[in-house]
């Protein structure tokens, strides 16, 4: 049986959207080493761009929470590399509130993000996708709130919930020519991350693993090139768990182990109230 290269997608083309930093720049730079032309979006213009063997994304400023701003950057990207084979919807995020005391403002902009913005792009990128004798993949990057929720998540927890049924519906009506699946990213150490894991640098975070770590970008980025490539090609409406394990129960833990810290952040769920 000949298996192939199952990371070489040159002349392949890639979105990913909050793909200028963290997890999402990872994604990126993974692509573009395995050979792919890749279009990064976010709402502010970075210093520098995901790049990799001297070859360096594209940027187009979007809002995914806006439905025009999805389809431009759709239309920009096959404008560009001439069509479209992959997209991961990477942007998201929330910060901490209190669920009797949130703003339906926050909860509205919470929703749009996580839930609302990824179907928008989606739905843009089926419609060129669907077109391509080879079709294409959608990637929707979740978090382990979707399964187990913390405090001070629930518009959170709720929209990443609703990503993952998204994906499953997604997956049933767009088979077989555009695959749609679904990573649960858990702990991730990214830069913003670091700060808030407080003086041990994440060594009490990471007790809690099975694995004994905290994620790292580069993780979800391999897993993202096996679910677009063409190893996964029968693997639709998945859900990938991307997170060392899960926790290790508290029944464990009670036999003399400290009492874990506080695990509410994960990858995209990081940043300041001011912001929202």
């Amino acid at each position: 049986m000949e298996l192939g290269n199952p990371i070489d997608f040159t002349g392949r083309a890639v979105i990913v959207t909050g793909g200028t930093k963290g997890v999402g720049a990872a994604i990126a730079e993974a692509f573009l080493s395995a050979g792919a032309e890749v279009m990064v979006c976010g709402r502010s213009t970075p210093v520098a761009l995901p790049s990799s063997g001297g070859r360096q994304a594209a940027f187009l400023s979007t809002d995914v929470r806006d439905p025009t701003a999805a389809v431009a950057l759709v239309a920009s990207t096959v404008q560009q590399f001439g069509r479209l084979d992959v997209l991961v919807n990477n942007a998201g995020g929330s910060p901490d509130a209190d669920a009797a005391t949130a703003s339906p403002r926050f909860v509205e902009k919470v929703v749009a993000l996580n839930l609302l913005a990824p179907f928008y792009v989606a739905q843009a990128a089926n419609l060129v996708m669907r077109e391509q004798p080879e079709g294409g993949s959608v990637i929707n990057i979740g978090s382990v709130s979707a399964h187990d929720p913390q405090p001070g998540t629930a518009a959170y927890s709720a929209a990443k919930a609703g990503l993952l049924g998204l994906t499953r519906a997604l997956a049933l009506e767009w088979a077989p020519k555009v695959r749609v699946n679904h990573i649960t990213a858990g702990l991730i150490r990214t830069a913003n991350a670091t700060a808030l894991y407080g003086e041990d640098d994440g060594a009490a975070v990471a007790g809690i693993i099975p694995m004994g770590r905290l994620a790292v970008p580069a993780d979800v980025a391999h897993a993202c090139l096996w679910l677009a490539g063409p190893h996964s090609s029968y693997v639709n409406g998945a859900d990938l768990a991307v997170h060392g394990g899960g926790e290790i129960p508290a029944r464990e833990l009670a036999r003399g182990e400290p009492e874990p810290p506080s695990r509410h952040l994960d990858h995209l769920h990081l940043h300041p109230l001011s912001s929202w």
